[in-house]
């Protein structure tokens, strides 16, 4: 039989977090961050990293195990989730993957066959320097000539995709595209997927709720505190509530407009989760409220207990 993992999915804010402890909690777990930003450390507020005790003596991985100036890439998730669903299910216990990055989710959960070349810093500024000197379009005409598929499915304006892409081809002379066409339809495991949905309005409000909390809890000196270390080009700091501090810190924006920026942005990156799990996952959904939050994850519980006891 497959070896059975728990995932728990869907936007920023929504309570991922809170539910996989319960999980863990109730079936003897173990939850894994599937979150590509909690891994730093030090980036604690910005990431909403589980503090050690809302962790509740339930074992976590994959969180602070790498320094922020260290790349950490979809195949890195993929390897390191592999070896910790053995080492977890070796001790009788079970795996929850909980966290918002759905490619990382979509790597364990669909099997990708992975490139294994790692970000090359170097090779990012160089191309990070032609779009200076030469412009976006340029740099994503030669994507276009060289990988026409991933080409369609990547906006130019994702400088990032755009650049890994680009990199993948001049690195191993295969394109984006041939490794995605090697990916497994089946899972390697028995995937029970469970999502938390909110109705927009409340979502949007937690989110911004969220947002002025972590600036209480001194997200600016945080942030601060690695833009000073000279981080600021680093894979870490690109991440939703440091890149728009950085214009604040160089005095192209007010911290009010920073702030602004910044709820804008995690507002629109849950509508980009919601829609990646729906268009991409099989996702058993239910919808929560602040006040209905231990009804729905008591029948969370109860939902899931069935489905383990019939795998």
């Amino acid at each position: 039989m497959k070896p059975t993992i728990v995932c728990v999915v869907g936007p920023t804010a929504v309570g991922k977090t809170a539910l996989s402890i319960d999980i863990a909690k109730r079936f003897i777990g173990e939850v894994i961050s599937g979150d590509s930003m909690q891994v730093y450390r030090g980036m604690d507020i910005a990431t909403a990293k589980v503090t050690p005790e809302e962790q509740q003596n339930i074992p976590h991985h994959l969180l602070d195990i790498l320094e922020p100036d260290e790349g950490f890439s979809v195949f890195d998730f993929k390897s390191k989730v592999t070896e910790l669903i053995t080492d977890i299910r070796s001790r009788g216990r079970l795996p929850i993957i909980a966290g918002g990055t759905g490619m990382y989710l979509d790597s364990i959960i669909r099997d990708y066959a992975l490139s294994e070349e790692k970000r090359d810093p170097a090779y990012e500024r160089k191309i990070e320097a032609d779009i200076e000197k030469l412009g976006i379009n340029a740099v994503y005409d030669r994507l276009v000539e060289v990988d026409p598929q991933q080409a369609k499915k990547t906006h130019k304006n994702n400088v990032r995709r755009v650049i890994r892409a680009l990199e993948v081809y001049d690195r191993t002379g295969q394109t984006m595209s041939e490794y995605q066409q090697n990916q497994q339809e089946e899972s390697p495991y028995n995937v029970i997927l469970i999502g938390l949905d909110m109705d927009r309005t409340l979502l949007y409000e937690r989110i911004n709720t969220r947002v002025d909390e972590m600036v209480e809890q001194g997200l600016f000196q945080e942030a601060r505190y690695f833009y000073d270390l000279g981080l600021k080009n680093a894979p870490s700091m690109r991440a939703i509530g440091y890149k728009e501090l950085i214009p604040y810190f160089e005095g192209q924006l007010t911290q009010a407009e920073a702030i602004d920026l910044l709820k804008q942005n995690s507002r629109r990156y849950a509508k980009r989760q919601l829609t990646w799990f729906r268009n991409k996952m099989v996702v058993d959904w239910y919808a929560i409220t602040p006040e209905t939050k231990n009804e729905v994850f008591q029948k969370i519980l109860k939902d899931l207990a069935g489905f383990l006891l019939s795998t």
